[in-house]
């Protein structure tokens, strides 16, 4: 017979996956500066900067809150999924509403790299992920190392 438990021990394979994006965005910022200057001058590129940091602070918080969840039970980590969704895409909503009239906003390049910095991201991040229950999260590297701790 074998027991279940209701709560996960150890690290939270979905949290290691959102702070693994963050790792992977976090260089991505520079790109993101030169297109958002290219496009519409040092106005462009702060309001892409803003966006990029806000969409990378969104998924360290997603990281958070569903490790926070998993040590308590599963059925917290679906109410912490479901519901961090909404509070997150809240902040996300108030955080631009707040600045939108400020004089260096540029709002066309902000919400596209809202937008392209969110699903680019998940995107990337889908060739790392294993679906497998031996190794739930990344998936492991030929020497027993997760991808995302591997060189390249």
């Amino acid at each position: 017979m074998t027991a279940f438990t209701d709560r996960l021990e150890g690290p939270s394979p979905a949290a290691e996956i959102a702070r693994d994006m963050v790792k992977r965005g976090v260089p991505m910022i520079p790109v993101g500066l030169v297109i958002g200057a290219i496009w519409a001058g040092s106005n462009g590129a702060l309001s892409v900067g803003y966006a990029m940091v806000l969409i990378l602070f969104n998924f360290l918080l997603s990281a958070y809150l569903l490790g926070w969840a998993a040590q308590i039970s599963f059925a917290m980590v679906a109410a912490a999924s479901l519901g961090g969704y909404l509070l997150r895409l809240a902040i996300v909503f108030a955080a631009v509403y707040l600045v939108k009239d400020m004089s260096w906003v540029a709002l066309v390049p902000m919400c596209i790299a809202i937008i392209v910095t969110h699903l680019g991201l998940l995107i990337w991040e889908l060739r790392y992920v294993s679906a497998s229950m031996a190794y739930p999260g990344l998936k492991p590297s030929t020497d027993g190392r997760s991808v995302a701790n591997s060189v390249r």
